[in-house]
């Protein structure tokens, strides 16, 4: 086994609270532990593709514990379609010639989905990977949790904690967006915590009409107010049923011309649904005749100050994997398992996603108390 002189770091995907803690952790167990050479690769993928190259020094690592967003930068940059000079292109033999050129023997990519399908593509090729998952929206499978979610979490809880006294002072349906396009994670947590009366997540395509009794009955009962947490991508039946016979025949597909048309229609229908909430909040007004009004909670659930979960998360992942990297260990996710870590295979992780499943005890617990979730 070659023993590691130098490894590089780079963040990739939307930023995390916790990104930064991470970095401090593998750098300094990297630098302090084993006397490694730590590139810092300035955002993601495309600072690997550009040789965007920073040697990491212990005051580089100094202070940014506690410090949100990263600050190595990042990007949602594919290798194999990067956009250079206007023009699409593969830039794995790029990526690859940068690896080598800078004598890189591992490289630790911290990131969620598409960070692990980029993770995979530079295996493929013969480099040394290994991964850390990140992503407020906690779906990165084979992991208890991500780095983010906690903090994400957090705030969102928050918000709807606030969203409250509004609610209650005007008699209104008070209707929180939260982030999360395919999983519901973050609004179902948020939404149990906050105590939302109605919680709507993609996993549980939605019937307006049971949304809008539940919000009748509280009324009925002298509750002339509620609070609905809704997660961006939850959809009704019909449009969850739209969405999926476009998909269906997109997966069809064979020909160049049937995947255009078929990536086209997608394409298509996700624009038709797009503001979801928003008409949501109208169809509400009226079938209820309560005013209903919107908060969209946006980017500000993934900045700031990492929660101390996240900061702990963070540090317990990122020292294990220099630890699993001095031992060799290569084309693994450190995951969180319990209050320790598994070392799982990326080809496990690259292109699935951990949903909500529909007998999860979360769900359990929302039902039990009354929450409506829309079916």
């Amino acid at each position: 086994m070659k023993r590691i002189k130098r490894i590089g770091i780079l963040t990739a995907g939307g930023d995390s609270p916790g990104l930064n803690a991470a970095i401090r952790a593998v750098g300094k167990a990297a630098i302090g532990k084993y006397g490694w050479e730590v590139m810092g690769i300035r955002d993601g993928f495309l600072g690997l593709a550009r040789d965007d190259f920073k040697l990491l020094t212990k005051d580089d690592l100094r202070g940014i514990l506690t410090v949100g967003g990263t600050v190595l930068g990042t990007s949602r940059d594919k290798i194999h379609r990067m956009v250079v000079d206007g023009r699409t292109r593969d830039m794995t033999p790029t990526v690859v010639r940068n690896y080598r050129k800078h004598r890189l023997d591992a490289l630790v990519c911290i990131g969620g989905g598409g960070t692990h399908k980029n993770a995979q593509r530079l295996l493929d090729k013969g480099l040394r990977i290994v991964t850390l998952p990140k992503t407020i929206d906690n779906d990165v499978a084979i992991t208890d949790s991500t780095i983010g979610f906690d903090t994400a979490l957090g705030i969102a809880t928050e918000a709807i904690d606030r969203l409250h006294s509004t609610a209650h002072s005007h008699h209104r349906i008070i209707i929180a967006e939260i982030m999360g396009h395919r999983a519901g994670w973050l609004t179902l947590g948020a939404g149990i915590s906050g105590g939302a009366d109605v919680i709507l997540i993609p996993e549980i395509p939605y019937d307006l009409e049971k949304i809008a009794a539940a919000v009748r009955g509280r009324s009925k009962q002298g509750t002339n107010f509620s609070i609905v947490a809704v997660a961006e991508g939850a959809r009704s039946h019909e449009d969850a049923a739209a969405l999926a016979a476009a998909m269906r025949r997109r997966a069809k597909a064979r020909t160049p011309d049937e995947k255009e048309y078929a990536k086209l229609r997608l394409s298509e229908i996700e624009s038709e649904h797009s503001g979801n909430t928003l008409r949501l909040a109208k169809q509400l007004e009226g079938l209820t005749g309560l005013e209903a009004r919107v908060t969209i909670l946006g980017y500000v659930q993934r900045g700031g100050t990492p929660s101390y979960r996240d900061r702990l998360l963070a540090t317990r992942l990122g020292t294990a994997c220099v630890d699993l990297l001095a031992k060799g260990a290569n084309g693994i996710m450190v995951a969180a398992r319990g209050h320790g870590m598994l070392p799982v295979p990326i080809v496990s992780v690259a292109g699935k996603l951990k949903l909500v499943p529909l007998n999860h005890p979360w769900i359990a617990s929302a039902r039990s108390v009354g929450t409506c979730l829309g079916d």
